[in-house]
């Protein structure tokens, strides 16, 4: 399966938001890089990543985007 980066920000809330609204709509996800604060010292600078099913990715977008959530691209 191929996956697309959906999201990426430095900001808790913006995932928890996002991961709730992909579950009430049943598409599935993946969240990459959450345990880059052990490496960063916990300081929150290294951005986390969302990511999607290649198929799901224009309903998704939408979704967000329709919630003002901003996306990088």
């Amino acid at each position: 399966m191929i996956m697309k980066e959906l999201l990426r920000t430095n900001d808790p809330t913006a995932i928890a938001f996002a991961k709730a609204l992909l579950d009430g709509e049943d598409i599935d996800w993946f969240e990459m890089d959450v345990h880059m604060s052990v490496l960063e010292g916990s300081i929150g600078v290294l951005p986390r990543r969302l990511m999607v099913a290649d198929r799901d990715h224009f309903r998704a977008t939408a979704i967000l985007r329709d919630n003002d959530i901003p996306l990088d691209g």
